[in-house]
């Protein structure tokens, strides 16, 4: 069995920035990429909200100096994922899918979140050429054009607030007959100029030749008084929540309802020693590559921290 002082999961800006700290504190740590190298970064095209790049940087160039740099200082990329760990006793133990066996003192958990779409097809068509599940990451292509939100909750809401301020025309795409959201973001929106709130519809496809230029759109499904449109659109942004990558551990450590990973006040630190979450897999509000990657750092840290506390006992 092999025996690491530090194993990291998951490649996006929280996992590469903790494999730097962790490698340049000597820890050699072993890094698995998991489903999605890269993270959820990869699933746009130009970032300019990363410090450092004032005219933006590709999101799959970037994530692939965060790699480069990690291995630079002596982190072990693999590709593939963990399929199975035990947390129950320290060293933990974990397994990878080719059933490699690893014993690893410290463990920083940075599989992220998975974004929830409306599984069309259409959705996968022009991902990263109009679709995304980001307004603040995104938002900003669409300065003075015109776009959808799809969603009735805060998250919705808050991002059709955000590119209110950025597009000509912002229109919600609401399936029920009111916003769930709490009543102070459903005044927001409803007092917006520039926001229009379609109830009562679904989305069914989308169109358009060289990126989104529309969407397809139902009233009324499957009732009698069923009415079929098509919504002229630059941009289609999800807003119907994330999901955490956090099913290999459930039973094991502590989370909330919604399955993100809790932390301890201003720390990466898990309910179980050695163990410490980064990044959005233990962030349900922000989700922003800046913040994940700072996370990942502090994880690093504190890992160093725990394990020097090891030596000198």
């Amino acid at each position: 069995m092999e025996k690491i002082q530090t194993l990291i999961l998951g490649s996006g800006p929280a996992g590469y920035t903790a494999a730097i700290y962790a490698s340049r504190a000597n820890h050699k740590p072993v890094l698995y990429e998991g489903l999605q190298p890269g993270g959820q970064l990869t699933t746009t095209t130009v970032i300019e909200n990363f410090p450092g790049f004032h005219e933006g940087i590709d999101a799959n160039k970037l994530m692939a100096e965060m790699k480069q740099q990690a291995q630079y200082f002596g982190t072990e990329v693999r590709s593939g994922s963990i399929v199975e760990v035990d947390l129950s006793k320290r060293p933990f133990i974990a397994k990878d899918e080719r059933g490699k066996e690893i014993e690893a003192q410290t463990i920083i958990i940075a599989t992220g979140a998975s974004a929830k779409y409306l599984g069309l097809p259409d959705e996968e068509k022009y991902r990263g050429q109009g679709v995304s599940a980001c307004a603040t990451c995104d938002g900003f292509f669409y300065r003075k054009r015109t776009v959808a939100v799809v969603g009735g909750g805060d998250t919705a809401c808050e991002e059709a607030m955000y590119l209110s301020g950025l597009a000509k025309k912002v229109y919600m795409i609401v399936r029920k007959d009111y916003l769930r959201a709490s009543n102070i973001m459903r005044r927001r929106v409803e007092e917006q100029d520039n926001i229009e709130i379609l109830y009562n519809t679904n989305t069914v496809g989308l169109f358009g030749q060289d990126g989104v230029e529309g969407a397809h759109l139902v009233r009324f499904k499957g009732q009698t008084n069923e009415e079929k449109f098509d919504l002229p659109i630059d941009g289609f942004f999800l807003a119907i929540g994330h999901s955490p990558n956090t099913s290999l551990f459930k039973g094991q450590i502590d989370m909330d309802e919604h399955g993100f990973i809790l932390t301890k006040g201003f720390s990466t630190a898990t309910s179980i020693n050695g163990v410490y979450a980064a990044g959005d897999v233990a962030d349900p509000i922000y989700r922003q590559g800046v913040i994940a990657a700072a996370t990942g750092a502090m994880a690093a840290i504190e890992a160093d921290k725990f394990l020097q506390s090891l030596k000198s006992k």
